[in-house]
């Protein structure tokens, strides 16, 4: 997942200007409190700060492509 797509969806899922806010301000439990946006400036992967984003939100793994099916969200890593 390329940080493009990652703010695209974050737009999409949790609205333009409240996923901004939540990216500062939402303390992720997956990455040792780290904001969204600091664990990405931290160099973790989009891909998995998506994921521990929306589990920490309760996003359901169907809606996390934004409602957009021709979206392709690469799985959470097991």
């Amino acid at each position: 997942m390329r940080l493009s797509e990652f703010w695209d969806l974050a737009d999409a899922v949790f609205g333009e200007s409240y996923s901004r806010t939540l990216a500062r301000e939402l303390s992720l439990d997956d990455f040792d409190s780290l904001t969204p946006a600091a664990a990405l400036e931290a160099g973790r992967p989009p891909r998995d700060v998506w994921h521990a984003w929306c589990e920490q939100m309760s996003v359901p793994v169907h809606q996390r492509d934004g409602g957009d099916d021709r979206r392709m969200v690469p799985p959470p890593r097991r």
